[in-house]
């Protein structure tokens, strides 16, 4: 009997197109801070500075950065992403004054965008919790299976 092999829904070969880094957690750290740091900028040129702009493009970097840290370094995706979101309030924060008038205004950033902050740390653990998972689950498959 001949087996027919299904083709995948045009999503997933879509997903499997698309490049699969494999960062560190140092390397997720900086690339989620300087992703960051690049949209900050980019929001204060563009949008004067909209924090919820910042906000709301701050998921799919936590979504990236949990997606692209390898497999040893699971556990630093929802630690480096709240680093990365105060990394990237530099240039957005308001601050007229000098360093404590800017630190005041990331303070301020922090506070009244928390439920964007958490959100995107809840994104970046639940993305690193399932990928270890299935991680685990594949090693100990692997395990099982005679040789």
């Amino acid at each position: 009997m001949a087996t027919t092999r299904r083709s995948a829904p045009p999503v997933v070969q879509a997903l499997r197109r698309m490049p699969n880094p494999r960062l560190t957690g140092l390397g997720g750290g900086l690339f989620c801070a300087a992703v960051m740091f690049a949209l900050g900028c980019l929001d204060q040129l563009l949008f004067g500075a909209s924090l919820t702009v910042y906000s709301v493009l701050f998921l799919p970097v936590c979504v990236l950065t949990a997606a692209w840290v390898r497999g040893a370094d699971l556990v630093t995706a929802p630690v480096v992403v709240p680093i990365a979101f105060t990394v990237g309030l530099l240039p957005v924060a308001d601050g007229d004054g000098g360093i404590f008038s800017r630190l005041m205004g990331i303070v301020t950033a922090l506070a009244t965008q928390a439920g964007w902050l958490y959100g995107g740390t809840l994104v970046a653990g639940v993305i690193a919790t399932v990928r270890k998972v299935r991680l685990m689950n594949r090693r100990a498959g692997r395990a099982r299976m005679p040789v």
